[in-house]
């Protein structure tokens, strides 16, 4: 069913919003019973694929319990898995999972390189479902007036597509934002928020890949519209706002006016709203989301991570007092937490969705390395995420990070605390979490403020490299600000990681380096990053940066 026509049946908010809410229960009761859960989810899995062939080859039919399994199956990333899933994209059936793919979701991953996540109907019904709806109770329960009318929220994740590219055997490979739910997999209310305004589907001719210009379409209709939440998952999409709304309001007040839409007759013109909005730009000297949009409430997309470093001054450019709701803790592949209630940044394990281990942080990933289960996880401590599901992915390393916070009722409470990158010149052994937490502590004790950063290892004039961190600055960083930040932060780094302060004190590396770029630098690395082709949903804070080509692009144009 066509997200366009629920969301305009009478009383789908309402039917919407006791679909999200009963599931969140659903959840709530399922963690309750952790262990029993994990096992049902293990038991469901073995039984529903013991006779494909990754289940003969690995006798899911004598599987019993958690051990057995880990004993029989290895750990295993995406590389391990696609040879059999490149043969279910290719037409075969029965190799991972009994329920053939009805998509197959499509993910960059760490290096670029396009997966194909096969997505079936069980997964779809057993895994996804009960967690996607629930993680929107927060949101629906607290601000209910977003589901008043279908432009109250800004979606900018939400990018469906005409004619979207295969697979071998004619299964749609496409971004989850880019399924249709409903029309795939029978869900009449899994249209999200959002999906019925008018910039959702666009009137106007644009090519697939020109998301830049898309994304300039949207802002273009939204201006017009009461705007009260966004919606973007990646957080970068939504600090670009802020940027775009500069970058293009003089093409926005000309179109308002003239009532086009890309150059094209659209609706009728609006020369008041158009003498609002210069208004708004001559007065404030800048245009801010919150001059254009004074009553939005919340934002929902990753707060964690890089975004962690600069979401407290991104909710400013939307309001005072708008709330930055989690996205959960998940990936193309699978869910891990999801928050139940209003924490600013975590969720709990989402227990009946797939059967969870860990592997510390600090360890290197191997077939046979050893996991703990969810109720050995200690609170303070980062780990790898492994997880199996009945969509046929099996110990599978997703390659991302979490953070476990806190238990609560026995079930920890994790957020995503970054990919599982690792920046090693000399043996420091950096980890993307361990730099961003000194980050984020240095930037407290300084009281400085940023809208992004980066880093990579330079060599040293003489002898040694040391990190180089590129910053974009929220207001200028004074000459003293700038040697005490990095003093700060070197202290903070060799008190995460004793690697670090190893390579330090022998001169493996020196002291760290801080570049100053100016303030929209990031944005429009990220604007070029999307005009090359690349999907915004797709082009993510990345905080290592060795890639020489990719550095010059980010720091060509610098304020010191």
């Amino acid at each position: 069913m066509n997200a366009n026509t629920v969301w305009g049946d009478p009383g789908h908010g309402d039917r919407y919003r006791a679909r999200v809410l009963a599931e969140r229960e659903r959840l709530v009761a399922a963690q309750a019973d952790l262990a029993g859960q994990q096992q049902a989810v293990l038991s469901d899995l073995l039984r529903f694929n013991a006779g494909t062939e990754f289940g003969k080859q690995h006798g899911f039919d004598r599987i019993r319990t958690i051990d057995e399994f880990r004993a029989a199956v290895p750990v295993q990333d995406y590389a391990a898995h696609a040879p059999l899933i490149e043969r279910m994209a290719a037409g075969e059936r029965n190799l991972l999972s009994a329920d053939p793919p009805v998509v197959y979701f499509t993910s960059s991953g760490s290096t670029g390189a396009h997966k194909k996540i096969p997505v079936t109907q069980r997964f779809m019904e057993t895994t996804f479902f009960p967690f996607y709806y629930a993680a929107w109770a927060p949101l629906v329960e607290t601000y209910p007036e977003i589901l008043d009318r279908p432009d109250a929220v800004l979606n900018l994740k939400h990018d469906p597509l005409s004619a979207p590219p295969t697979t071998a055997n004619g299964r749609p490979h496409v971004g989850a934002s880019q399924v249709d739910f409903g029309e795939k997999f029978g869900e009449s209310l899994s249209a999200e928020l959002g999906t019925r305004a008018p910039w959702a589907t666009l009137p106007v001719d644009v090519a697939p890949g020109d998301h830049l210009e898309k994304m300039y379409l949207r802002l273009r209709l939204a201006v017009q519209s009461d705007v009260r939440c966004l919606i973007g998952i990646n957080p970068a999409m939504v600090a670009a706002v802020p940027y775009q709304l500069n970058l293009w309001w003089p093409r926005i007040v000309k179109e308002v006016r003239d009532g086009t839409l890309g150059g094209v007759p659209h609706r009728a013109p609006d020369p008041a709203r158009a003498a609002q909005l210069e208004e708004l730009a001559d007065y404030f000297g800048t245009v801010r989301p919150a001059h254009v949009w004074p009553n939005v409430r919340a934002l929902f997309c990753w707060t964690t991570g890089v975004a962690s470093l600069y979401m407290p001054a991104l909710r400013e450019e939307f309001g005072v007092g708008v709330s930055a709701l989690p996205a959960p803790v998940a990936a193309s592949e699978g869910p891990v937490g999801v928050a139940l209630d209003r924490h600013p940044s975590a969720g709990g394990l989402v227990a009946s969705a797939a059967v969870y281990e860990f592997v510390p942080a600090e360890a290197d990933l191997s077939p046979d390395t050893a996991t703990l289960l969810p109720h050995e996880l200690e609170a303070g401590r980062d780990y790898h995420v492994v997880f199996s599901h009945v969509g046929g992915l099996y110990r599978y390393a997703v390659g991302d990070v979490v953070r476990v916070l806190d238990h609560v009722d026995g079930v920890p409470r994790v957020e995503y605390a970054g990919r599982n990158t690792r920046s090693d010149a000399v043996g420091e052994r950096l980890r993307e979490a361990q730099v961003i937490r000194a980050l984020r502590g240095t930037l407290s004790r300084t009281g400085l403020q940023l809208r992004n950063i980066a880093c990579r290892v330079e060599p040293t004039a003489g002898t040694g490299q040391h990190y180089t961190f590129a910053v974009a600055p929220r207001s200028p960083w004074h000459t003293a600000e700038c040697e005490r930040f990095t003093a700060l932060l070197d202290t903070a780094l060799a008190e995460e990681s004793a690697e670090y302060a190893a390579a330090r004190a022998d001169g493996r590396l020196t002291a760290p380096a801080l570049r100053l770029l100016d303030t929209d630098a990031f944005h429009r690395d990220w604007h070029e990053a999307v005009g090359s082709g690349i999907r915004p949903t797709q082009v993510k804070d990345r905080l290592f940066r060795q890639d020489e080509s990719l550095w010059q692009r980010l720091t060509r144009t610098t304020s010191a």
